[in-house]
């Protein structure tokens, strides 16, 4: 597969909608993961992303604007055990609590679809790490309904066991501007990752649509201890 410059991937699309990446840093020490929400209208982009006890959670930048909390208000990312989960909607919840009780992410997304936010039905997506004893693989999904038609879901599952140094996967919800929204398509988009995460995220953050993009999320977990470190960048403040 090609691998792309993953900033002029974000420069040549204005709305490519929420993105995760998933990957491992050039050097090999770090699982790395990154989370991204744009906005279009005043409602989607009243938001910013506020750090919690193991990730983060979407909130109201200004409560009053607030005119729908339905599909933007939710928890990103969330760690259970040696697992990290992202994703772009209330699904991380389903994953969190369904994998708890011993089943798969694969098993937790069958009870899921795309949003029900027609007529864009956009897809869910959604990732998951597992970082431990020194080891690291991680896994991304995509539930989207058949090129529009609401009356099938498709389920893809990708999985990336021992991922090589310095490359990761983008995933996102749209393939670029429109009405409707047209839905991502295709595998993951194998891209670079830098060791440095200040210099990833501020590169991700520049290459975003300045007028669309909202908040930024950015991880990396060292894979031998595993250890965290994270950075939020909010375009709007509370």
């Amino acid at each position: 597969m090609k691998t792309l410059d993953i900033y002029e991937e974000l420069k040549g699309n204005a709305y490519p909608g929420r993105g995760i990446i998933i990957g491992k840093s050039e050097d090999g020490k770090s699982a790395v993961t990154a989370y991204f929400i744009m906005g279009r209208s005043v409602n989607s982009r009243n938001r910013v992303f506020t750090e919690t006890e193991d990730g983060i959670k979407t909130e109201a930048a200004d409560p009053s604007k607030l005119s729908d909390p339905h599909l933007i208000i939710y928890s990103p990312v969330r760690v259970l055990g040696n697992k990290t989960i992202v994703t772009n909607g209330d699904q991380t919840d389903t994953i969190y609590e369904l994998m708890d009780k011993q089943q798969t992410f694969e098993q937790s997304l069958r009870t899921r679809e795309y949003e029900d936010d027609a007529p864009n039905y956009t897809p869910r997506i959604s990732g998951i790490m597992h970082v431990g004893d020194g080891q690291y693989n991680y896994a991304m999904s995509i539930l989207k309904s058949a090129d529009g038609n609401p009356d099938c879901v498709e389920r893809f599952t990708y999985s990336y066991s021992n991922p090589i140094a310095g490359f990761g996967h983008f995933i996102h919800t749209y393939m670029g501007d429109g009405d409707p929204l047209p839905s991502f398509e295709g595998e993951p988009k194998k891209i670079k990752i830098p060791n440095d995460m200040d210099e990833f995220a501020k590169g991700l953050w520049e290459s975003l649509n300045e007028d669309n993009k909202v908040s930024l999320f950015v991880r990396y977990i060292d894979i031998e201890t595993g250890k965290a470190v994270s950075k939020v960048i909010n375009k709007y403040t509370k």
